[in-house]
């Protein structure tokens, strides 16, 4: 994974932050599992409108899109999985569809 997109530390919301993010919990995607000889993997689609919300410090300044985020992170904005899924990849150019494995 490029270093460059992942942080050391999460940066963890403030409380304010996270309570706008509430009202967009009931409308994460989740898609069904799928696999390859390697890994398990899901997409999960945030809503358009949850993205003005998100802290700017959660995207890459040269694509736009989500930064790859720790598990403290994506878990912070509302995604609910269990243990054990890492965030690898933000589709392009819809920067709301995360990529886990």
């Amino acid at each position: 994974m490029d270093s460059k997109h992942r942080r050391k530390q999460p940066r963890l919301l403030t409380d304010s932050e996270r309570a706008r993010l509430e009202e967009f919990q009931d409308s994460i995607h989740y898609s069904s599992r799928y696999s390859d000889d390697n890994f398990e993997y899901r997409h999960v689609t945030l809503p358009k409108n949850m993205l003005k919300v998100i802290p700017k410090d959660y995207f890459d300044t040269e694509t736009g899109t989500l930064r790859i985020l720790m598990e403290d992170e994506w878990r912070g904005l509302g995604i609910t999985q269990s243990l054990g899924w890492e965030h690898y990849e933000t589709h392009t150019p819809e920067p709301h569809i995360l990529l886990f494995k």
